[in-house]
């Protein structure tokens, strides 16, 4: 990490800040505006240079995270545009897991999607903090402004203020209580996840329609719970025990106008399944019609006759506005397997609340793939199924939790996977220049996605085998994650974590089958059966693999969800502790800082997850007392220690 930079830096800092606001005043000036703006740029380039040339001679990867990745397209896209990518591409080639058709789509997506709210001062920060110090050059530190554009703010010029702040409040106790936040809005904002995985059709192709990485995750989750919904019954592993099946419970939340409608494209997706299932009850219905005509017209004779039987009204997407019997016998006509896919959660929070409307019990079960029944006193009329395959996609607003989910201690808020979708912070034009009708586009691949699933349904059952690496991988990653959970949040997000192992297998099933198609090696026979039925072509049972890249991808969806289900329980709940707004945030500034670290360092990381400097000494105290942290002097400093298992 950065150090406090000394006195004679400290110095040489302020006056070359103060040269910079000089710098600005007269940039800002009308009459020098259109003469300085490319000055400007140029001098951003030229600084970009002189970094990207000692950061080369030095071997250094400032980027070793994805979050520090994303950071340095971004803030070269917003202040250098499109020519700094060569300087972009040059500094990520010195990481050891760099990829260059991956960066230069995050280059290119960073160039579309960013808001400005990111700059270059971010790249020299990351640099500072691998050991890489650049001073500016002489006509940007000159006191001679008039002819220089101003200079980019860089993260650590901030520094002073913070240690300035630290002497002013030293007296004050660190017991202060962190700000009670007003709305669901987080203090920093939630992760995305990452952006660059290769996924195989027909998610690449679903992918290729996001304009942000919002929007990129919300139809890489929309997507996976359509196409897992549809393979309920074709792909399963083993965890915990028990059979799972790709049928997952999504929720992305967010305010009004934050881009949850492109799940209605999503939804398009599975339309043809549920047409043709609707088609079949239709012509099922005409002939039990006729059938009853028929039996009718026998008049007495009829005693003799058994009368026909209405065929079961068997539907793929279930409709939200239900009662909690009307779910029920949806379901179990339809052999224990649908999906609930409402763009606006309202219409399903509205039929819990009614007199009959209780689902919490049933969607509960239906996570757990358990049986369901109901019975009927008045016509004496039972009916079950022995496995509940139902998959629930919802969009709606973070007021629209609260009626689906009444408390989070009941189960089902722990079997959601939760995305918060972040505010839209500035107009978008809405027309653009593409003319391709991207509605047109998801009904096409929903066709092709039909055929796809009818052939995998003929060959059968497909049973995910992780190998030992694999299991080792995966159960250290939530190894210790449960322990960081337990220590930095008590015990609210144990059951998440938990049942988060359990979604994220399901993840791997759909994704695992889907490259398959591609990689038809991934699936063999099951080695149990028959030698005759191998000859013979009769294979019913595959084993499926999942590859590393594939698997790892999935894995890395982990934390993000976590900490977007942290800040959704923090506002959810106002009965306990977790009332205190900021637990994702408290989770995030844990998660960032490494195992041993200076109050300094918590100080600069706070700042740069927009975390107020009292709030992230509280809860920094608030971990010590929990046993979180333990601290040590070391050269008369105070080191803390992140506790070890």
């Amino acid at each position: 990490m950065c150090q406090s930079p000394c006195g004679t830096e400290r110095g040489q800092r302020a006056a070359y800040s103060e040269s910079f606001r000089n710098e600005v005043f007269l940039y800002r000036n009308p009459i020098n505006i259109k003469r300085n703006m490319n000055h400007y740029k140029n001098n951003l380039l030229e600084e970009l240079h002189r970094l990207t040339e000692a950061v080369q001679a030095s071997h250094a990867d400032i980027a070793p995270t994805y979050l520090e990745y994303t950071q340095l397209a971004f803030a070269i896209a917003t202040d250098c545009g499109e020519a700094g990518r060569a300087d972009f591409m040059s500094l990520c080639s010195l990481s050891p897991k760099h990829d260059s058709a991956a960066a230069e789509k995050l280059f290119s997506n960073a160039l579309h999607t960013c808001k400005g709210d990111i700059h270059l001062g971010s790249v020299f920060h990351l640099a500072e903090m691998c050991g890489v110090r650049v001073a500016p050059s002489h006509k940007n530190a000159d006191a001679d402004a008039a002819d220089a554009g101003p200079f980019f703010s860089h993260t650590c010029a901030r520094y002073n203020k913070v240690e300035n702040e630290e002497k002013e409040t030293g007296k004050k106790k660190h017991e202060e209580e962190e700000k009670e936040m007003k709305g669901t809005e987080p203090l920093s904002p939630l992760p995305y996840f990452p952006q660059d995985h290769d996924w195989p059709e027909p998610l690449k192709s679903i992918l290729s329609f996001a304009k942000t990485p919002a929007q990129h995750d919300v139809l890489l989750l929309g997507a996976m719970t359509v196409l897992g919904a549809s393979l309920s019954h074709i792909v399963r592993c083993k965890y915990g025990d028990k059979w799972q099946y790709p049928c997952l419970q999504t929720f992305i939340t967010g305010h009004a106008a934050a881009g949850k409608s492109v799940l209605v494209w999503v939804r398009k997706l599975i339309e043809p399944i549920h047409e043709e299932i609707r088609r079949q009850v239709a012509e099922s219905m005409k002939a039990y019609r006729k059938e009853l005509r028929a039996y009718e017209a026998l008049g007495k004779a009829r005693k003799d006759k058994e009368p026909p039987v209405a065929p079961p009204n068997r539907m793929f997407i279930i409709p939200g506005n239900n009662t909690g019997t009307g779910l029920l016998q949806n379901l179990i006509d339809s052999d224990g397997t649908g999906i609930i896919c409402e763009s606006e959660a309202d219409t399903v929070s509205t039929a819990i609340g009614t007199e009959f409307g209780n689902w919490s019990d049933t969607l509960r079960k239906a996570f757990d793939h358990d049986r369901l029944s109901y019975n009927r006193r008045t016509d004496r009329e039972y009916k079950e199924t022995t496995a509940c395959y139902l998959s629930v996609l919802l969009s709606g607003t973070p007021a629209q939790i609260k009626p689906l989910i009444s408390s989070p201690e009941n189960g089902q808020f722990s079997r959601n996977i939760f995305y918060y979708m972040p505010r839209v912070g500035e107009w978008k034009d809405q027309f653009g220049e593409d003319e391709l009708d991207v509605e047109a586009e998801f009904i096409r691949m929903g066709h092709e996605w039909k055929a796809s699933r009818d052939e995998l349904k003929k060959k059968g059952l497909f049973t995910l085998k992780f190998t030992q690496q694999q299991k080792d991988e995966f159960n250290g990653h939530f190894s210790a994650l449960f322990y960081r959970s337990s220590l930095v949040t008590g015990e609210e997000m144990s059951a998440s974590v938990m049942r988060m192992g359990t979604i994220l297998c399901r993840m791997m099933c759909i994704t695992a089958l889907l490259r398959s198609l591609e990689i038809p090696s991934l699936a063999v026979p099951d080695p149990t059966i028959n030698p005759e039925n191998l000859k013979d072509g009769i294979i019913t049972r595959h084993n499926l693999s999942i590859t590393d890249e594939d698997f790892r991808a999935v894995l890395a969806l982990c934390e993000p969800l976590y900490l977007h289900a942290t800040h959704i329980l923090s506002f959810l709940d106002k009965s306990t502790e977790l009332n205190s707004r900021g637990i994702a945030d408290r989770e995030m500034l844990y998660a960032s800082l490494p195992q041993e670290f200076t109050k300094q360092m918590v100080m600069e990381q706070a700042e740069k997850l927009n975390i107020p400097v009292n709030t992230a000494r509280s809860w920094i105290q608030r971990l010590r007392e929990k046993g979180a942290l333990d601290m040590v002097m070391v050269k008369g400093k105070g080191v803390y220690s992140k506790k070890q298992r």
